[in-house]
Parts: C-alpha cells; structure tokens; sequence
C-alpha cells in the first residue's frame, strides 16, 4: 500500500458520514462503513470519529490486531502522513479530567487499605472508565450487601494456640496457589492503566496467585499470557458464549492450545442480559449529548448514549441451557468452571453427574458483582444456602465466590462457610489505576496481610482449620431461602447424583 496523503485534497475527512464512514487508528485508515450496524459498541462512537483519529478511544477498549481479523483486506486502506492527521474529538474513556480536576497521584505506601485504593482510583480516572468500574445494576442494592454481608458476621477467636508458623496457601483446580484468592474476570483493564491485564498477570505471578482473564478483556489472550512470570504460571479465560458460535469456538480453540497457559474455562452464566448499570449510562448519555452540541457524531444515535457495559454485552447469547455443556465440551479439553450460580437448585445440577461428566469442576457463587440484576443475594447468603441445603456441592465441585471481597477477614468468614477460594475484581482494577504493577501486587499483598493476622487471632494456623465453628453467622439466617417441605429431595432427584 502506498499510504494516503489529503494535505491538497482530503479523502479522510470527507468520509465522515454513515454511508462512507472512514477512521484513522495508529495512522492507518479503515473503511468501516459496513461495520457500523454490527458494531458491538453501537454505531454512534465510531460516528463521532467518521473522518477523524479515533486512536484515543479505540486503543483502552480494543485488543490490537481486532480491526484486522473483522474487517476484509478492501476495507484496511493503508498508512497515512500523521503531519496530516486532522483534530479529533478528546476521547470520552482515557481523557484525562480538567486540570482544575486533576490530584497527584499519593505514594503507595499511603494506600493501606482496599477502600484507600477506591477513593483514590474515583479521582484520577475519567468519568467514563470510573463509572464502568464502579457502576452496578438499579438501585445498586445488591452491590451494597455483597459489601456490607460480611461485617453482619462476627469470628469467634480461640486462645492458647501457638499461632507462630501459619500457612494461607491452597490448591485450585490442581493449581498451588499461595492464597485463597484468585483475580476475577474484569473487563477493560487498560481503562485503569496502558498495561492493562498484562500488568494484573505480573503481579498475579508474582504474588503467586491465579488470574481469570476477561473474555472482554481490553489485550489479546495471547499479550497477557506472555506477561506471565514464569511459563508455568496458570491462567484462567473468563467466556461469554457469542451467539454467534463460531466466534466463541474460535477463541476456545486459542485457548486451549497447547502452551497457551490457559488452564480452565470459567463460563459466566449470570448475565444471559446486561442488567441496567444507570452510572455507566448517564456518562455516556453526558459524552452524546456535548458530542451532538460540538457537531461530532453523526444520525440519530449520536443523541443518546450507550454504557460501556451494555455495549460489551453485544452478541451475547441468550438461550443457553444446561444442554449446551455438551457444545462446550466438544471445544475444550480444559477444567470447566460454572460462574454466577444463585440458588442451591443450581448448585446441585452444577455438581450433577451429568456435569461431572462433561468437565465441570468447580462453580463460582456470584451475582455479577451486583452488575445484572439488582436485589439478587449476596453470594455469601448464597453459600449458607448451598451448605443448608446442598452440603454435598461441597465436596463434588470446588466452590468460589467473588462479589464484596474487601478485607482479610472477608476471606477468612467465606473459607470458614466453606468456599474454596475467592475473586476480587473491582480492588484489582482500582489498584491498578494510575500505580499499574505495584499497585495490584499491594492490593494482594494487603489482603494477604490482613488473612494473616485474623488466622492468627483466631487460632489456626492453615486454611483447613477454618469451619463454621470460627464464625457466627447466625444474624443471616433470615436472609437464607426457607424451602419447603420436599422440595430438596426433588431438586436431588432431578439432578441424578
């Protein structure tokens, strides 16, 4: 390709419309005048660029390499003379805020504890990417409990045991992990920080610990497998089933590979929909309405905007079943990991015979992080459910949680109920703006600290130790679903265990 010079006669700007609309990324022209109607973000973003550098926007939110594998060779129209490139609009999701706006970054050592790293995360990233982070579904009800459940349940500590040497470390899924914490799937981690989730790989590793890659994640599978510590480390890939198989058959094929460093599949459930994240939309709406003012963006949609959050749900398939285990075994040799399971009804037909065959070998109890539908219960509830009603789930299927995780202790009272492990994923991204690597690692390092000191104080000295006996719960009681009579056996029955 020659490359494109418009200094005399400018073919870029002048594509600036839905019927011919042209984006320069990297200094590299794209004819993505097809794409607009089946872009997952909505036409209105690339609209808004039509004509114009759209690299600011593109690149926090896009793996390199994705124009290539979507658009046909006709539509990549080559290189062009960035001393020519016109003035685009600032970019609504990596704009830094105002200078009048803008606070210095505090030392890392001020940041000594996970809700330190939330408040400084609000006031140095952009209003777009803070309120995808931070946004949850309606009322944010469920987000709120999946915090406040925890400190409703009080340790009982014992005294008199020698508490000197103390182990925190676990297996997961035949993995040795250092801790009983693993990073949970979050999407779009170069909103944070440039390195994104290559940065979260590198810390993960070093802090000896697993890494659930997002399946909307903002670096290819393969950058972040590559920013591992050591070829050992093990990754897990977080998949959204696409309505369109063939593009989820695709990426479980990549994953799977050999030496991919992928070593289960965690297939998220909770959300066959996205839930209505009001935060995450009302920026967007902000950043559509000053686009239509200034001129930028074009039609209809240019009026109202779209949250990150609903847009990444795009091509998301809705009519999964339980039949569809079948499908996804036939793609994956990997360990299967069933993430968003609410009721103990679902528990035991996670934990069935039927999906014990077909390679599932752990659940996650999750409600999204309060991000689909609001008033759900909190995963902790959740578990006393399962151990009420379904004990044996326990010892079937290794069984995580994530969701509110904010302090040690909030680990230790989810080992005692007995969960295996469990996620964070907001604290990780928080960690990670502005301090990147040594953020996450402190993030970990905090929690970790923190697990040590309550093991200690309540007198054990490994995670096998802990059990309901460490723990009063009994203020959650009334949250526990009250099933009646029958209704468990049937719910047995159905599963064939």
């Amino acid at each position: 390709m020659s490359g494109i010079d418009f200094k005399e006669d400018p073919p870029v700007a002048k594509h600036n419309s839905p019927s011919s609309c042209w984006v320069i990324i990297h200094n590299n022209v794209y004819d993505v005048t097809t794409f607009l109607s089946s872009h997952p973000g909505g036409s209105s973003i690339i609209l808004r660029y039509a004509g114009l550098d759209a690299t600011s926007e593109y690149d926090p939110i896009h793996p390199a390499g994705i124009l290539e594998e979507t658009l046909s060779p006709s539509q990549i129209l080559g290189p062009l003379d960035p001393s020519t490139i016109p003035k685009s609009p600032p970019a609504t999701t990596s704009s830094p805020k105002p200078a009048s706006e803008q606070v210095p970054l505090p030392p890392l050592a001020t940041q000594i504890s996970l809700h330190d790293f939330e408040t400084t995360a609000q006031k140095i990233l952009p209003p777009k990417a803070w309120a995808y982070y931070n946004s949850a579904a309606d009322d944010c009800v469920s987000k709120h409990y999946n915090n406040s459940i925890f400190q409703k349940i009080l340790l009982r500590p014992r005294i008199f045991r020698n508490v000197t040497n103390i182990s925190l470390s676990t297996t997961l899924l035949g993995s040795p992990s250092r801790l009983p914490i693993f990073v949970a799937p979050a999407a779009m981690a170069r909103l944070a920080h440039p390195l994104g989730e290559s940065a979260i790989a590198e810390a993960a590793g070093k802090a000896g610990i697993i890494q659930c890659v997002s399946n909307n994640a903002s670096l290819r599978p393969e950058q972040i497998s590559a920013a591992r510590v050591t070829s050992d480390q093990p990754l897990w890939f977080q998949l959204y089933i696409q309505s369109d198989r063939t593009k989820s058959e695709q990426m479980l094929k990549r994953i799977s590979a050999k030496g991919s460093g992928y070593t289960a599949v965690v297939l998220t459930l909770d959300a066959p929909t996205p839930g209505k994240r009001e935060q995450d939309e009302r920026v967007a709406n902000i950043v559509a309405a000053t686009s239509a003012a200034s001129g930028m963006g074009v039609g209809k949609e240019s009026k109202k905007g779209e949250g990150l959050g609903k847009a990444l749900f795009q091509g998301t398939a809705a009519d999964l079943t339980w039949k569809d285990l079948e499908w996804l075994r036939k793609h994956t040799h990997l360990p299967i990991v069933l993430k968003g399971i609410q009721t103990y009804e679902d528990a035991i037909l996670a934990a069935s015979q039927e999906s014990l065959r077909l390679g599932v070998k752990g659940i996650v109890i999750s409600n999204h992080g309060g991000r689909a539908l609001d008033t759900a219960p909190p995963p902790l509830v959740t578990l006393m459910e399962i151990r009420k009603y379904a004990p044996q789930v326990l010892e079937k299927v290794e069984v995580y949680l994530d969701g509110g995780i904010m302090r040690g202790t909030d680990v230790v009272k989810a080992i005692a109920l007995g969960a295996k492990a469990v996620g964070i994923g907001r604290p990780v991204l928080y960690g990670l703006s502005g301090y990147g690597v040594e953020g996450v690692e402190r993030v970990i390092k905090i929690l970790e600290e923190e697990m040590a000191t309550a093991v200690r104080l309540l007198g054990v000295t490994s995670l096998a130790e802990l059990g309901w006996r460490c723990v009063n719960a009994s203020a959650l009681e009334g949250l526990v679903w009250r099933e009646e009579d029958g209704a468990i056996d049937r719910a047995w029955g159905r599963a064939k265990l």
